[in-house]
């Protein structure tokens, strides 16, 4: 009977284990892609008179490179007539993953592993979840954010502290 009990206990431990595990990694991420397409953000138009809306000015651009995962596609930082700015990924291709996140920092992009986990380690920016491992996203950044400040952008996995990827950005303006 005692041997019953203690087997018991252990498989209801091992069931907990599991469950934590496959919450915590969230593996099937690995198999399943999600393609956000999104124009390019306009002004908006408010009469109908009004003359075409302006395509947003860019401030900033950048490559994607490799970190923890294959990544590829371009970053470009746009400012609207408004002032407003936006961060832009075009073409992205990244894999899937758990809590990830689109932040603009001030951290160097170094190539290969050195590259992994320097971005929590000054300023950075969040401009939000990632939406979808592949396609053309738009982010809006909060008001205020002083560009001198930030010199990169991740593609940041929050819950293990890892790059997926970065592109170091050149300011155009």
């Amino acid at each position: 009977m005692k041997r019953k009990r203690v087997l018991t206990v252990l498989a209801a431990g091992l069931v907990v284990a599991v469950a934590a595990g496959l919450y915590w990694f969230q593996p099937w991420k690995l198999w399943v892609n999600e393609t956000v397409q999104e124009a390019l953000p306009m002004a908006q138009v408010t009469e109908s008179a009004a003359p075409a809306p302006k395509k947003p000015t860019v401030v900033a651009t950048g490559e994607l490179i490799d970190h923890e995962h294959a990544t590829s596609g371009a970053v470009r930082i746009l400012r609207a007539e408004d002032g407003s700015l936006v961060l832009r990924l075009e073409n992205l291709d990244t894999s899937n993953g758990p809590d990830l996140r689109v932040w603009l920092t001030d951290a160097p992009v170094l190539p290969g592993k050195d590259g992994w986990f320097v971005f929590d380690d000054g300023a950075h920016v969040s401009a939000g979840k990632l939406r979808g491992n592949k396609g053309s996203q738009n982010y809006p950044l909060p008001a205020g954010t002083d560009l001198a400040r930030y010199s990169s952008v991740t593609i940041w996995c929050d819950r293990f502290d890892v790059s997926f990827g970065a592109a170091q950005l050149t300011k155009t303006v």
